[in-house]
């Protein structure tokens, strides 16, 4: 019988006649032998370790791969590598590396369902999701491979005749890339197609829940034609990854690290970085209010409501947190919510058609929205929606209302499919407790009043804004936060620069 078997909330889960073929499948992974790769990927080789660690479908605990795990000592042969490699892949020119990264796009779409099918099994979400990942994915390779030819310095107008004022811009070198389990293949493009863009060379720590994307990925790049050492892969367990971490952030051969996840990890990342003042640029954790105005398109906040919270069953760093309602149009958004709810959410397997909730990534995800939960419902909360763990890292959407500030599912970040609802009176009073955040990634709002949206947008302290929008995310963008959200910026025109240095090369001598 299926793992999923004893699942069978009545408000989201398809009602199943027990002993039918849907109740008795088993899940397997099936994916073409070249991109299911176990082992690390370092100077061209694919490489063991003294151990493996296994890799788990969150869905069933079912074990689906074991992966080589890398230590130490495979970090920094990874990071030599990377730094010889770096002497001839900075020489090369910026067409010939958009070249490359366009190849590696070009392979990223043609295996996307094999690379779906390894998202949806280590890490949980519906297949459909995960193919949205794949193209998001391959979107950030086609975007820099073409901002590879667009690095431009600057010829500066000199105070003096006899001489030329010239700003270039360089590589920085080998960058430490350390990724989340989220999305296991989108936030290794963003930052490693425009690490290989500028001319650096990477050292990719995927997570320890998700490497085989990581691995797939890497493939894919030797199949392009990325040269051996330039982009390099350890993948190592939880027991493994301070070791490996601290190699990445202190090596002196290292230059840049870029991290995604949570602010407190990202501390002691940025804290190891410092004795060789590495450049750095950190995406780490969210809070997002979402606000309902009296004066919005409920119909529309209804649907950015349902993109922003229950995308990857709200595991994501931009997902709405904070849920923010007026007064005048709380009654009819909670209902209309509530229904949207009932109609749209599937919990299930995330192979199974119609699946649109997958599992939590592990227990302790679960348990900590469990916990948001319950402390919410003593302080007063109502369960409208949901409210109930399920079998393993499986948890209802939820949908409370009544909550208050003094609730821990508002102080905060959830990353699971929790919607508390805060009812607000005044535009003041909604942005008072939407900035009363110690981070700012980003923030939403519903409203027609085109005075107020200008006001709102400025006045919130995050870095993105999705106005009368639930999902912002696109490369031509900046993806980048305030406050303890991060450093730098990642994707758009600006997310090259955070690889490259400007060097000032005065020309003098010359005759006037």
């Amino acid at each position: 019988m299926s793992a999923l078997a004893a699942l069978r909330p009545r408000s989201f889960l398809r009602q199943l006649v027990p002993g039918s073929p849907a109740m008795q499948r088993l899940y397997s992974l099936d994916v073409s032998a070249p991109l299911l790769r176990t082992r690390g990927y370092v100077d061209g080789c694919w490489v063991s370790a003294a151990s493996e660690f296994p890799v788990l479908d969150p869905a069933t605990g079912e074990e689906i791969a074991r992966v080589a795990d890398c230590g130490p000592e495979e970090a920094k042969r990874a990071v030599d590598a990377a730094h010889r490699a770096f002497q001839s892949w900075k020489r090369c020119s910026a067409k010939e590396r958009g070249g490359v990264l366009r190849r590696w796009f070009d392979l990223l779409t043609l295996h996307r369902a094999d690379l779906a099918q390894l998202i949806t099994f280590e890490c949980g979400k519906p297949l459909q999701e995960s193919l949205g990942e794949v193209a998001y994915s391959a979107s950030f390779l086609e975007w820099f491979s073409e901002e590879a030819r667009r690095v431009y310095g600057d010829l500066v107008p000199s105070p003096a005749q006899d001489r030329k004022i010239l700003l270039l811009k360089q590589p920085v070198g080998v960058a430490s890339i350390i990724t989340p389990w989220n999305f296991p293949s989108a936030m290794i493009t963003r930052k490693a197609a425009a690490a290989l863009a500028a001319g650096c060379t990477v050292v990719l720590k995927p997570a320890e829940d998700t490497p085989l994307s990581a691995l797939a990925l890497a493939e894919l790049a030797e199949q392009a034609g990325v040269p051996a050492g330039v982009f390099n892969v350890v993948p190592c367990s939880r027991e493994q990854a301070p070791a490996v971490g601290r190699v990445l952030c202190t090596d002196p051969l290292v230059a840049k690290i870029s991290f995604t996840g949570s602010t407190a990890t990202g501390k002691t990342l940025l804290k190891m970085a410092a004795d060789t003042v590495k450049k750095a640029s950190m995406e780490l954790g969210g809070h997002a209010p979402f606000i309902v105005f009296d004066s919005a398109d409920v119909d529309k906040a209804v649907g950015g409501a349902m993109a922003s919270k229950f995308r990857n069953s709200g595991q994501t760093c931009v997902c709405s947190n904070r849920f923010l309602v007026q007064s005048g149009v709380h009654d009819r958004f909670m209902d209309q919510l509530g229904r949207a709810m009932d109609a749209q959410l599937v919990l299930g397997h995330g192979s199974e058609p119609g699946t649109t909730q997958g599992p939590l990534i592990n227990a302790r995800a679960a348990e900590k929205v469990v916990h948001q939960i319950s402390d919410a419902v003593s302080r007063g909360a109502t369960v409208l929606r949901g409210g109930r763990r399920l079998q393993g890292s499986f948890v209802e959407p939820t949908l409370l209302a009544g909550v208050t500030t003094d609730m821990v599912c508002t102080q905060e970040e959830t990353f699971g499919p929790l919607l508390p609802v805060i009812r607000f009176n005044t535009e003041e009073e909604a942005l008072v407790i939407a900035n009363a955040s110690a981070v700012g990634l980003a923030g939403y709002f519903f409203s027609q009043d085109v005075s107020q949206i200008w006001r709102v947008a400025e006045a919130l302290e995050v870095g993105m804004v999705g106005v009368n929008e639930g999902l912002l995310s696109t490369p031509e963008a900046a993806f980048c936060g305030v406050k303890q959200s991060g450093l730098g910026v990642e994707g758009s025109k600006y997310g090259i620069e955070e690889y490259l240095q400007v060097k000032y090369m005065c020309f003098g001598g010359l005759q006037p």
